[in-house]
């Protein structure tokens, strides 16, 4: 009741006071700032100018904390998930590279209960996954299977084998699989190559019709992988920006499709030097995540751009997550962006003009008519550079290495992993959208000079 003591003030009674104190300085020069997909900020959200829609219903109260393996040893995989489950971990993501590798086995040789299993497939075989769907019938816990051969398109540059086939196999396997959840959409790549948010929601909502389009009589649910920037608000309107266009979507083909979100930290604005600011970024990132309703959050290593994978990044990671889930208790609440006008502002704004190019998109073709034209590609191209130059410029701040950096830090002899871009020259039905980190070409520089 203590607001009733205080008399309601409007955004015209807020604005005057505000222009008052700025003494003459213009209003929307000092205080309305553009981002970089066109949106502007105000300085303060009303009610009586930013009605609450409440659009986006989100249950993230358990949301998932997942722990990436990638298998090379089945033993040693199997071992390291038991361990991880029993530190903190929900889920597993395991990334099978072959059809070699004993899914089965991985399967069955998990003791404690996890929320789900998720099995990162780098290869597309029918006979494998209806193994898999046979074996997901005994279990009690849910298995995700991520194939993905548009992402395939998109990050390698090829199919799996070509376009007719793979779709193909995605409609023979849409026959079998009944048991587990299949179908993925992974929209990571778009984010960490550069692309702005309106192209990151449209280039996902193209992503999804494209199967919709192509898979016949497809009623299940869809995985949906998305990268987390540092733009803390802006991320979470668009995840609730994507969740929201996706069901508009979906409600033109089938009324059982559901989504799955699955968000992990960007790799773009990661560096190798002062590399625990890392920490605080992947904080926000996940916090981001959780806020605009990802299902499940699998959380970036602070070293994981130049460190071979570790027990100590991954420990360190995975407590990230404990901590907001079990001492911040960001599992207590229900669609908590709800109300915001700020939030709910944005979340419209990006779902309104990701819808308008998505629509622009599928006028031209589709997203894969695009990415063989190379469109997509020039179009992330383009917003990267813009990224790039506002970062060389001082304006995009990465804290300790554009700005405030350790001129003593060195970290020639601390990379296990080649943190930069890699040429490898060769035959491809399209050019592949290439992931950059910001920071690259500056920590190039430094290097030479250690």
């Amino acid at each position: 009741m203590l607001f009733n003591d205080f008399e309601k003030i409007t955004s015209k009674q807020w604005k005057n006071q505000i222009q008052f104190e700025l003494k003459g300085a213009d209003y929307n020069d000092t205080l309305v700032w553009e981002s970089l997909e066109g949106i502007k900020v105000k300085p303060f959200y009303h009610n009586d100018e930013d009605a609450v829609t409440n659009a986006v219903s989100t249950t993230n109260t358990q949301f998932s904390i997942v722990q990436e393996i990638y298998v090379f040893d089945v033993e040693k995989s199997i071992d390291k998930a038991n361990e991880v489950l029993n530190r903190g971990a929900e889920s597993i993501r395991f990334i099978i590279p072959t059809t070699e590798i004993d899914v089965v086995n991985i399967i069955n040789s998990i003791q404690k209960q996890p929320k789900a299993v998720y099995l990162q497939l780098l290869f597309l075989d029918v006979d494998v996954i209806a193994k898999i769907n046979e074996e997901a019938a005994k279990q009690s816990f849910e298995i995700f299977v991520l194939i993905d051969p548009i992402h395939q398109l998109g990050f390698d540059g090829n199919f799996f084998k070509d376009g007719n086939s793979d779709f193909a196999t995605l409609n023979e396997i849409n026959k079998k699989a009944n048991d587990i959840n299949w179908l993925t959409v992974n929209a990571t790549t778009y984010q960490n190559a550069g692309a702005n948010m309106i192209q990151q929601v449209a280039y996902t909502l193209a992503h999804a019709n494209e199967y919709l389009n192509r898979i016949e009589n497809f009623d299940k649910n869809i995985t949906v992988e998305v990268a987390v920037g540092g733009n803390y608000f802006f991320e979470i309107a668009k995840i609730r920006a994507i969740r929201l266009t996706l069901n508009a979507l979906a409600e033109a083909y089938s009324s059982n499709i559901t989504f799955h979100i699955v968000a992990k930290p960007t790799r773009r604005n990661k560096t190798i030097y002062d590399y625990n600011v890392n920490m605080l970024r992947t904080t926000t990132e996940c916090m981001s995540a959780v806020l605009g309703g990802a299902d499940a959050v699998e959380n970036l290593a602070y070293d994981a751009v130049f460190h071979k994978t570790n027990e100590f990044g991954e420990r360190i990671s995975r407590n990230q997550l404990l901590i907001l889930k079990e001492e911040s208790y960001f599992d207590k609440v229900n669609n908590p962006a709800d109300g915001t006008y700020y939030i709910e502002n944005l979340t419209n704004q990006l779902a309104e003009k990701g819808l308008e190019l998505f629509k622009d998109i599928e006028k031209n073709g589709g997203l894969i008519s695009q990415l063989i034209e190379g469109t997509i590609q020039r179009k992330i191209s383009e917003s990267e550079a813009k990224e790039q130059a506002l970062f060389n410029e001082g304006k995009e701040v990465l804290l300790g290495t554009n700005k405030y950096p350790n001129a003593q830090d060195q970290m020639k002899n601390d990379l296990e992993l080649y943190p930069f871009v890699k040429q490898n020259p060769r035959k491809t039905l399209i050019t592949p959208i290439i992931e950059k980190r910001l920071a690259e070409t500056l920590e190039q520089e430094r290097l030479a000079s250690e």
